[in-house]
């Protein structure tokens, strides 16, 4: 029983957020910062290459990227899964993201819906999307985010869309978003899984 003397602001969490914290903590646990940040970079910040090696779910694994590159460089990550029992609805249901303390320059703003939040559809046409239907890992190598930008090598994005397939079918796809100018940073992922190259990319995550 609580003590109202000693803590009177208390109010116990909701369900869902004593979930999320037991959830956070659990991965800071398992997934300690110092050697899981090594690997990260090892892998090329392939969220389902790191699910394989600690033997964790992909949201842990995505959830504690967010936290591990926090001050550290711009990141964005997804994950989509299916509708249970309607592999045609598929959704945003985990996501996080990174942003770089040192230099604020080095980050994407006001870009309102650019980026999908838990519960978005997959958008026709747009990269996720043409993984799932193809079944193979696809990569925008310049995501253009202004027409009058000067040198879009240094002002774009680049993103990785890779299925996690059971019995020959994506069960999950795993997106990760970084600037272009951190783009070697994926080169280890992208050397393992050979995604699909799309250039001049345009359209929807």
């Amino acid at each position: 029983m609580k003590d109202e003397r000693s803590c009177p602001a208390y109010e116990p969490l909701r369900t869902t957020a004593r979930h999320a914290a037991a959830n956070q903590f659990a991965a800071a646990v398992l997934l300690p910062k110092t050697s899981f940040i090594r690997k990260v970079y090892e892998t090329g910040f392939d969220v389902i290459e790191l699910a394989q090696i600690y033997e964790k779910s992909c949201s842990q694994v995505l959830l504690r990227l967010g936290e591990v590159l926090q001050g550290k460089l711009f990141f964005y990550g997804a994950l989509y899964e299916p509708s249970r029992g309607a592999n045609t609805d598929w959704r945003v249901t985990y996501w996080t993201s990174s942003c770089n303390d040192d230099e604020p320059e080095a980050n994407v703003y006001g870009l309102y819906g650019f980026f999908p939040r838990k519960g978005r559809e997959i958008m026709p046409g747009s990269l996720v999307d043409m993984t799932i239907r193809e079944g193979k890992s696809h990569m925008a190598e310049c995501i253009i985010l202004l027409d009058d930008l000067d040198d879009v090598e240094d002002d774009g994005l680049v993103a990785i869309a890779r299925p996690l397939m059971i019995q020959e079918r994506p069960a999950k796809v795993a997106l990760v978003v970084l600037l272009t100018q951190n783009r070697d940073l994926l080169a280890s992922q992208v050397e393992r899984i050979s995604p699909l190259v799309v250039k001049g990319f345009h359209r929807h995550l």
